[in-house]
């Protein structure tokens, strides 16, 4: 992506001690900061809140989420018609049902499908919400400040430096994350895929087609 920044979109109804108000690019994390997070994580250990083990448990367990899954989920859903229309009616169900998850104490999901006539973006313009449950860790870009401030005004040419063209006529929808709610994009099926598996289907899906920046790969 280029450098050009078009600056912050601020939601005015977000404080500064908001979880999901605005964050700075990651090039550099102030020291009373990082001061202030260990204080804290010192504390509530010292009080019994939670234990070290407890702690590399938690970041054992969001290392160990990928994309993958969320591949599986959208190849399940180009070959299960009843599936995809209960993902898209009601997401947490649908999945907790299908992949045995627990997502009951985690943020809304809304399941969006593109189509010929609507290609779905998603950002969050404030900060890095994103559906970690299924996709992992948010990659770098996602989270930069140049990313969610211009794919909310420029949304084709952001897309077009990320290789992705799409046709004149198609409608391009950007959708912004939030503290309460994930999206989650179900790209078009390519074409050539008649009668494959989901397994096979799940290697053309990537991270990037399914936050909507890029389309499935092609056979």
């Amino acid at each position: 992506m280029s450098t050009h920044d078009h600056g912050d979109h601020v939601h005015p109804e977000h404080g500064a001690d908001d979880p999901h108000a605005p964050i700075d690019d990651f090039d550099h994390y102030r020291p009373e900061s990082l001061l202030m997070e260990q204080a804290l994580r010192e504390l509530l250990m010292e009080q019994g809140v939670f234990t070290a083990e407890d702690i590399q448990r938690q970041i054992d367990l969001t290392e160990s989420r990928t994309p993958a899954l969320g591949a599986r989920v959208i190849a399940r859903a180009w070959v299960d018609d009843a599936f995809r229309a209960a993902l898209l009616a009601d997401a947490k169900p649908a999945l907790g049902s299908a992949f045995e998850l627990d997502l009951a104490n985690t943020p809304e999901l809304t399941v969006l499908e593109n189509t010929q006539a609507v290609h779905h973006v998603v950002c969050c313009t404030l900060c890095s919400c994103y559906p970690r449950n299924i996709l992992g860790i948010p990659p770098a870009w996602y989270k930069s400040r140049e990313y969610r401030s211009r794919v909310v005004i420029e949304p084709r040419s952001v897309l077009k430096e990320f290789g992705t063209e799409l046709p004149a006529q198609r409608e391009i929808r950007v959708v912004d994350s939030t503290a309460d709610m994930r999206y989650l994009v179900i790209p078009l099926r390519p074409q050539g895929t008649e009668g494959w598996d989901e397994e096979r289907l799940a290697a053309l899906v990537t991270r990037d087609s399914m936050i909507g920046v890029a389309q499935a790969l092609v056979p």
